[in-house]
């Protein structure tokens, strides 16, 4: 493979490529704790927080975030979005490790609402906000929408936790500092391998007795791994180039989906984009798009998608496309014509 529109694909994620953008980021002096310090130190101020700690997965720390908040409020149920990542990805681990209840809201095509907190029915210990929400295309509430959400957790006696894996694709919406969007929550999770290209980790930020019970949780579940030198690194690397370039990205996204759309081949959504990230759908099914995508990465080495998703209508499928560094390298134009030999070559 060559180019890719893939964000997270072999082409810039290779252990070569990694490692000799890691290389520039140490000196012979460097400790093996140093990095994950410096880590630490800077996402809490970045962030707002007291205090910043590592976690090897973000599913261990949002976890462990959760079961904090489910014993300080003593209620152990928690609320968000239908189509929020714990409950979609993670096998239920917030209830097999930890005996928590997922309270759902919201209906699973749009953003979640204050009016639909309302029908949640039950106090929950936390809500928890995904900013932005991926499996809708990337959507946000708007700033007073948010501060809306956040009140009825104060109301509610709940606490309030932002799944930050894509914070950094967010913060071009609201146009304002890290720190004044993680500010309305108690508690804050990032991904340090989606939008900063690590290797892997996460990073959970909040007050000082709040880190310090999630460094015991952390130690329970095997997270206190000693020589997470190299995913800091590598976070680094990204948290060094990438956030300042997320507006950037935005803003190709929104020309790729306007070129993508011209011809009507495919649609998109949102559209336009609001973050760097949107659906593309296709007129073809899942099964038949995914084959073309491999058939092409086979014989031109261009990665279009890597697993198309299925869609009620059987004749239709979507794609997630998040523009990074990968897909910077592609001109919209580009774009819509790999999507429409794509479809070509899947029957549509």
């Amino acid at each position: 493979m060559t180019r890719s529109l893939v964000n997270h694909a072999h082409v810039r994620r290779a252990p070569d490529v990694m490692l000799r953008r890691m290389l520039g980021r140490v000196s012979a002096d460097t400790s093996t704790t140093e990095p994950v310090e410096e880590l630490e130190r800077r996402l809490a101020e970045l962030l707002g927080k007291p205090r910043a700690l590592f976690f090897p997965t973000g599913t261990m720390a949002q976890q462990v975030a959760l079961r904090i908040h489910a014993e300080s409020t003593g209620r152990w149920g928690f609320t968000g979005h239908r189509t929020n990542h714990l409950v979609l990805w993670e096998q239920q681990g917030y209830a097999a490790v930890h005996g928590l209840r997922y309270l759902p809201a919201g209906d699973a095509h749009s953003p979640l609402t204050r009016a639909q907190l309302d029908d949640v029915g039950e106090r929950p210990g936390t809500l928890l906000i995904e900013l932005p929400q991926r499996e809708i295309g990337g959507l946000l509430p708007t700033w007073d929408e948010l501060g809306e959400q956040l009140g009825w957790a104060s109301d509610q006696g709940a606490a309030a936790h932002l799944d930050g894996a894509r914070l950094w694709e967010a913060q071009p919406f609201y146009d304002r500092p890290y720190g004044d969007i993680a500010g309305l929550f108690d508690t804050v999770y990032v991904s340090l391998y989606k939008g900063l290209g690590g290797v892997r980790g996460a990073v959970l930020a909040g007050d000082d007795d709040f880190v310090a019970e999630a460094a015991v949780w952390r130690q329970r579940l095997g997270g206190a791994i000693p020589d997470a030198w190299p995913l800091a690194i590598a976070a680094l690397v990204g948290l060094d180039e990438l956030p300042a370039r997320m507006a950037e990205f935005r803003d190709h996204a929104v020309a790729i989906a306007a070129a993508l759309t011209a011809d009507g081949t495919a649609t998109v959504h949102p559209n336009p984009p609001v973050t760097p990230m949107f659906h593309v759908h296709l007129p073809v099914g899942a099964e038949a798009a995914t084959r073309a995508a491999k058939a092409m990465l086979d014989e031109r080495d261009v990665q279009v998608l890597v697993r198309a998703q299925s869609q009620p209508l059987p004749d239709r499928s979507r794609f997630e496309l998040t523009v990074g560094e990968n897909a910077m390298e592609f001109t919209p134009d580009e774009v819509a014509a790999l999507v429409v030999e794509l479809v070509e070559r899947a029957g549509g």
